[in-house]
């Protein structure tokens, strides 16, 4: 669920330790992309570390489908580079 998913709702403050190297990181990126360190938290990475896993979760779950088609790297280059 993308943050859209999540307008309306109330919010909760939750406590976290990040190590200091990757502090130094995300405020070095809020800065760059001109926003707060919590806007890049709350909008941006943890939204993108749930589509990711909602990603991982489909992939996983079409490897275990016997019945859906698993393509073969060659033959899809094949395919598209003639």
């Amino acid at each position: 669920m993308t943050s859209s998913g999540f307008q309306n709702v109330t919010s909760r403050q939750i406590p976290v330790r990040v190590p200091t190297p990757l502090v130094e990181e995300l405020d070095k990126t809020a800065r760059n992309l001109r926003r707060s360190r919590a806007d890049i938290i709350r909008r941006q990475a943890i939204e993108h570390y749930l589509e990711e896993y909602d990603n991982l979760v489909v992939a996983v779950e079409r490897i275990r489908d016997s019945n859906d088609k698993v393509l073969d790297w060659d033959h899809v280059r094949r395919d598209i580079l003639g």
